[in-house]
This record gives structure tokens, sequence and C-alpha cells, in this order.
């Protein structure tokens, strides 16, 4: 059964996130405030109760979820899935360039919620047959390790980052459209003015670029193409 955290300070709605879950499969345990998250998480950091996945909202008393999100790297690498206000694109961008993976805005269907958390396990759980090979590259993605390497060297990516480099490397050479990874890698359609892939893709570019000066191409109204 999967484990997840959720930290928001609307404790109704967390109550109602936790018995939907666990009706579906998925054990939560919930916190209230950004501080708790950053406990909880610390206590468990090297435990076997160790979290799968974080989902965390932005607004929380103590500590914010953007300040958790800047603090997290030091302390796990699970996914992380933002709860954002309505309307808060800005939030939204912030938190994806600082590593969360995915967002769903408030007040949120748990019936959504459910599904991008099965998508976002699914795609960090996958066993190694059921991954096909990658042609060759600079880059090496381990893809039962989910650990990235450019010329030898380290790469710190989070999970979503990785999936996207399989996707691109997949078709290594070919323009992906933005609707394609939108669909394949983070599991939904994509949406007029959802700037959240072009976010990931800016993150990759930034931690590629030591390597390659235009690692990803954009190729206006088509999608990417990864050249490294």
């Amino acid at each position: 059964m999967p484990n997840i955290l959720i930290g928001d300070d609307d404790e109704e709605l967390t109550q109602l996130l936790q018995e939907y879950l666990h009706n579906h499969g998925i054990h939560c345990d919930c916190v209230h405030d950004g501080a708790a998250v950053i406990q909880r998480l610390k206590a468990v950091a090297h435990d076997d109760s160790a979290y799968d996945l974080l989902v965390l909202d932005i607004m929380m008393p103590k500590i914010d979820g953007l300040s958790v999100l800047r603090q997290l790297p030091n302390i796990s690498d699970m996914p992380v899935i933002m709860l954002t206000a309505k309307g808060e694109e800005i939030d939204r961008i912030i938190g994806l360039e600082l590593g969360a993976d995915d967002y769903i805005t408030k007040p949120c269907n748990p019936r959504e919620l459910l599904a991008r958390i099965n998508a976002v396990i699914k795609r960090t759980n996958t066993t190694t047959s059921e991954h096909t090979p990658l042609p060759e590259s600079r880059l090496h993605l381990d893809q039962n390790q989910r650990v990235c390497e450019i010329d030898g060297v380290a790469l710190q990516v989070t999970g979503t980052e990785f999936d996207l480099l399989v996707a691109l490397l997949k078709q290594k050479g070919d323009v992906v459209s933005k609707a394609w990874l939108s669909e394949n890698v983070l599991q939904r359609e994509l949406q007029p003015f959802d700037r959240s892939l072009d976010v990931h893709v800016s993150r990759l570019r930034k931690k590629l670029q030591p390597f390659h000066d235009e690692p990803i191409k954009a190729v206006r109204g088509k999608g990417y193409q990864l050249v490294l």
C-alpha cells in the first residue's frame, strides 16, 4: 500500500482526503503546518516507513509550502504534488521551479488527486521489465534506479525531469509535441496557458547547459527536441 504525507492546514479537507485515499488503497498521514511537514519527513528519512509521495499545500502557517520545497532536497528526494489556490499561477510556477512534480488546484476533487498520486507513484515504481531500451547517448539513464548521468557525471533531477529525459531520449533527434509529453509524462491533457511542462523543461535545460549550449531545443508551434 503506498504511503503518503499530506501537509495542509485545512483539517476538514485533509480528513476527507485521508478517508477517500484510504478507501482506495493509499495510507495517508496528515500534518497541518510546514514545520510539522519538515519534522515528520526528517523523522522517517532513514526509516522503512518513509513516504512515497508528499502532497503539499502552498499556503500554510509557520513555514509555507514553498519554503518547505526549498528545504526538501536536503531531507528527501520523494516526489511532490502541490496544492495551490485557483488562479495563483505564480505560486505554481515557483513550486515547479523548486522541484515539485505536479500540482492540483484547490478546492481539489479527491478523485483527481487520487489519479495524480497514482500516476506519479506508477512512474517512480516502474519495474525493470517494463522499460524499453534507450538509444546510445552522452546521457545515461538508469530506469531501474532512476539515476541520471551525463559524460559519467551524476545529474540531480526530479522524478518528472527524469521521465521527461526518458521520453525525449527515446525519440532523440525528433521533435516531440508538447501535447504528447503532457499526456505521457505529466499524465494529463495539455491545457491552454498551462506552463508546467515548459517549467520542467526549463529546469532541465539549466542542468544540462554546462555540457551543451542548447541541450533541448524548442521548436515553435511543435514541441521539444533533445539534441544533446
